[in-house]
């Protein structure tokens, strides 16, 4: 082949030039695009070339759907819908609907999964606490469906755009409340360690404890998950301790819900024996009897400024902001006080 037909060829394929390549009919690339049924092997088969080609669509191909696809880790709880309300609100000015699932607790989407959401042709996705494996975001790319990571596992890097709170700063405010109450023995409960959010987090308790001179003790840190159940269980060993903490930073309020269980069972009096924060600032935190001091998330904010993103992006702009990043506020209330002398 000359060197002339060689440059010919480069750049996005059509689906008459992948089904060549990949040696199956056009009919079968069409499938495999369009994310209907196609056996396995045929499938990798073809999409190995639209992978390294890429794809170009043909003019007759229908347009994006006008609508939004919103993923979560875990669908349900507060923490959710304060992300769906500020989505649905954005997603409303662009005229777009918005389409909610759940991963059921899974970090990243099934091959199914994905090719029912790549068949919906949606103008754009919005992963939450979630995001795709390299192959799919491949895949994605190759459909041109942008995506938009909110509250990102992992450092996502300039090629991802993302929308995140400032954890570490958040971490650092929440400490320090304590610590100008006047607490030493400070416990914190995590989350889970493979979350970018819960590592900034637990750096900024440290870096807060450093600050002011105080050491850190590892059995005073526990490891969460961000679940109620999982704060009861941290809460009552942290309570169990022989020297146990006055106070108790947790990295998100349902762990706080679940403190707050932990020290009515051990009859600890909140705020009198001890101190607590939360995180995220859930509508059920100033319900608590006392109500929660907390770290307050701006979800709705940080949700609508992600479809914002998506939306530019489907569009073929640049978006001037490939990384949002937004402050957190300590909402001070009846839960935290200066310790007992």
């Amino acid at each position: 082949m000359t060197s002339e037909g060689r440059s010919i060829e480069r750049g996005p394929l059509t689906i008459a030039q992948i089904a060549e390549r990949a040696g199956v009919s056009v009919a079968t690339v069409s499938k495999v695009v369009n994310g209907r049924a196609v056996a396995g092997e045929t499938r990798d088969l073809v999409e190995d070339v639209i992978r390294e080609w890429g794809y170009r669509r043909q003019r007759k191909v229908t347009a994006p759907a006008p609508l939004v696809e919103l993923v979560f880790n875990v669908l349900g709880g507060d923490y959710a819908m304060e992300i769906i309300v500020g989505a649905e609100r954005a997603a409303r000015e662009h005229h777009l609907a918005v389409m909610v699932s759940g991963l059921e607790g899974r970090q990243a989407p099934s091959r199914g999964w994905v090719d029912e959401l790549v068949s919906r042709r949606p103008t754009g996705v919005l992963w939450v606490f979630c995001s795709p494996t390299p192959t799919q975001v491949k895949l994605f790319r190759s459909r041109h469906i942008p995506f938009v990571m909110v509250d990102p596992l992992a450092e996502p890097g300039p090629q991802f755009p993302s929308v995140s709170v400032n954890n570490w700063s958040a971490g650092l405010s929440a400490t320090r409340h304590l610590l100008d109450l006047g607490h030493r023995r400070i416990g914190l409960i995590a989350g889970p360690t493979h979350a970018l959010a819960s590592r900034a987090r637990l750096d900024g308790y440290r870096a807060a404890l450093d600050a002011a001179g105080v050491p850190i003790d590892p059995d005073l840190i526990r490891q969460g998950d961000f679940q109620i159940s999982g704060g009861v269980e941290n809460g009552r060993y942290l309570l169990g301790l022989p020297d146990p903490p006055t106070a108790i930073f947790a990295s998100s309020d349902r762990d706080a819900i679940g403190v707050y269980q932990a020290a009515y069972d051990l009859g600890v009096r909140i705020p009198d024996d001890l101190s607590v924060v939360g995180f995220d600032d859930i509508p059920p935190a100033s319900w608590l009897a006392p109500p929660l001091t907390t770290v307050r998330q701006p979800l709705e904010e940080m949700a609508a400024a992600a479809v914002d993103m998506v939306v530019s992006l489907a569009g073929g702009g640049q978006h001037s902001r490939r990384e949002a990043t937004f402050s957190a506020d300590l909402i001070v209330r009846g839960s935290t006080g200066a310790p007992k002398a």
